[in-house]
C-alpha cells in the first residue's frame, strides 16, 4: 500500500526520458526550490466521460498529490497563499491534488498535472505588492464636485414645471 493510498505510485523521471532514477530527479520551482520526484505521487485513473475503448481500458488520467506542509520547502506565508490560489484543489491536511485528463495519453497527462502544480507552487511564492493608500488631489476632487452639480442641474431641467 503508498503512502496516500493502496493504487498509488512513486515515479522518479530520468533525465526526463522514461522511468527509474539515475541520480536526484527535480521539479523545480524557482532559483531556490527545487522540489524531489520522490515527493510527488501519482495515481492513474480511468478518464471521465465519453470516448470508447481507450477511455474504458486505459488509465490514462493522472491524479498528482503533493503534501506541501511535510515537504518543508515552503514558509507559513507561502502554504497561506496557495491556500487562497489553489482554493479546493487543497485539502485541510496541506496535500495539493491535480487531476488531469486532459490529454489522450498518460504522457501528456502527467506533463499537464506538473506543469499545473509547478505554475500553482511558482504564484505562491510571489509576495503581493503592497497597497500605498492615495489620496485624491485638490484639482480632482474639485473636478467631481463641478461634475456632481452639472448633473444635478440636467436632472433640476427635466423636473416638472409647476405654473
Amino acid at each position: 500500500m503508498g503512502p496516500i493510498g493502496p493504487f498509488t505510485r512513486r515515479f522518479r523521471l530520468c533525465h526526463g526520458k522514461g522511468y527509474g532514477h539515475h541520480g536526484a530527479a527535480l521539479m523545480r520551482i524557482n532559483s531556490h526550490i527545487s522540489v524531489p520526484e520522490e515527493e510527488l505521487h501519482e495515481q492513474f485513473i480511468r478518464s471521465p466521460g465519453p470516448g470508447g475503448q481507450n477511455v474504458n481500458k486505459v488509465e490514462t488520467a493522472v491524479q498528482l498529490r503533493f503534501d506541501v506542509v511535510q515537504s518543508g520547502y515552503f514558509s507559513a506565508k507561502a502554504i497561506e497563499r496557495l491556500r487562497r490560489i489553489a482554493g479546493h484543489l487543497m485539502t485541510e491536511a496541506g496535500v495539493i491534488i491535480i487531476t488531469a485528463h486532459k490529454f489522450r495519453t498518460q504522457a501528456e497527462n502527467r506533463k499537464e498535472a506538473r506543469e499545473r502544480l509547478q505554475g500553482l507552487l511558482q504564484q505562491s511564492l510571489l509576495q503581493p505588492r503592497r497597497r500605498r493608500p492615495t489620496k485624491p488631489t485638490k484639482g480632482a476632487q474639485q473636478r467631481r464636485l463641478d461634475s456632481k452639480k452639472r448633473h444635478g442641474a440636467n436632472k433640476k431641467l427635466r423636473q416638472k414645471k409647476i405654473f
